[in-house]
């Protein structure tokens, strides 16, 4: 085939535009197709045909999902993280109206850690002297700009990570009433989610019975490591 050979998506079976095609290892997706592919999926063109409508058919049922979605905790500032506690998912994005579109959405159970990096840009600052020409101020001054950035890891099919900054604009400044604010959001969100990993793992552990000093029975305790039978502290 040519290089100015008519294309057709493979999806859809349309025929695909000048500059409108986005390859796969074997084969084409027109751009409305590939705008239902999650933005947080790399390496497009790595992927087959058969794969991507897997990963299509994924996101379908995840625009399903979102209708039964419900937020009881909301974390963040811009983008924020929204945990359904009831059903143990989560999501994370910057629209208010996002059950209009198809955030991803993610179990708890595939979170796998999370992470807060602080990025801070110190620039020295310059006065001109008499002679117009650029120069130290003494003591030297600086301008310092700061982001505050969160790497959610996650054992997922389609992609292993999402990364997105907390604060809305950079902020300037050092100990300012907005960077601590913004800090502690971030520290939130990560405390959040790493408590999450935690329970996580914890309740993956193989549970052995024991007995109960109480009643006598044998018995695995709960989560909380009481009796299931009477309810007593059985201990570790």
């Amino acid at each position: 085939m040519g290089l100015f050979d008519k294309k057709f998506c493979d999806f859809c079976g349309d025929k695909i535009g000048l500059l409108g095609n986005r390859k796969l290892s074997d084969g084409n997706m027109c751009k409305d197709c590939a705008s239902g592919i999650s933005p947080y999926l790399v390496g497009r063109k790595e992927y087959s045909v058969a794969e991507m409508k897997d990963h299509l058919a994924q996101r379908a049922e995840n625009k399903e999902l979102l209708k039964s979605f419900n937020a009881t905790r909301t974390l963040g500032i811009g983008t924020k993280v929204h945990l359904d506690d009831t059903q143990g998912l989560l999501l994370v994005t910057s629209s208010r109206k996002y059950k209009e579109e198809n955030p991803d959405i993610v179990p708890f159970a595939q979170v796998t850690g999370c992470v807060l990096d602080i990025d801070e840009n110190k620039r020295e600052m310059k006065r001109k002297n008499a002679e117009g020409k650029e120069e130290s101020y003494n003591p030297p001054r600086y301008s310092i700009e700061t982001d505050f950035n969160i790497t959610i890891n996650f054992n997922h099919p389609w992609f292993d990570q999402i990364r997105f900054r907390v604060n809305q604009g950079t902020i300037e400044g050092r100990g300012t009433a907005e960077n601590r604010d913004t800090e502690r959001q971030a520290n939130e969100i990560r405390d959040a989610l790493q408590s999450l990993h935690t329970q996580v793992r914890e309740a993956a552990k193989p549970k052995t019975s024991t007995i109960c000093p109480s009643c006598g029975a044998t018995t695995i305790p709960d989560a909380s490591g009481r009796c299931e039978y009477c309810g007593s502290a059985v201990g570790a």
